[in-house]
């Protein structure tokens, strides 16, 4: 966590006060946001999914990654101050550390994904109305969907 960031020490800083949005769901073309300090909310689709307080936590890595609009909104809880990356996707090609930092990130939030269906599953097994929970769960098991790269942004 060190290593990444001191990566990031150098990006431009961005202060959100409590209450503000800190990157918005359905944003094209954000920037990947680094928490530094403070404490904020995920929601998607007004659902709040998760908080964190974490130094490192990062927020538009999936944009990013995906070459997407934003897919949840972050608002601050209280006074937060990020690192603002302009430019994830030349971040992320040029600093292993960073890459693996993300990576890391995202394979614990699928991880927890799969803890919770299973447990929703064993809650509720034999229970035919849930039978889509299967389908959720061989979907993120085995079927892994080709996902074309975002296309390249010109350099700046």
């Amino acid at each position: 966590m060190v290593r990444f960031l001191q990566l990031v020490a150098d990006c431009p800083r961005r202060g959100v006060a409590p209450g503000d949005p800190v990157l918005e769901q359905g944003q094209v073309a954000a920037p990947m946001m680094v928490l530094i300090e403070g404490e904020v909310e995920i929601l998607r689709d007004n659902v709040r999914v998760a908080t964190t307080s974490e130094a490192g936590a990062v927020f538009g890595e999936m944009s990013a990654l995906l070459g997407t609009a934003c897919t949840a909104t972050v608002r601050a809880l209280k006074t937060s101050t990020f690192a603002v990356v302009e430019n994830p996707e030349e971040f992320l090609r040029v600093s292993p550390v960073a890459t693996l930092h993300v990576a890391r990130m995202l394979a614990q939030r699928l991880d927890t994904l799969n803890r919770y269906l299973v447990d929703v599953k064993a809650q509720y097994e034999g229970h035919d109305h849930l039978g889509m929970v299967d389908e959720v769960l061989e979907t993120l098991m085995h079927r892994q969907p080709r996902v074309d790269p975002p296309p390249s942004r010109p350099a700046m």
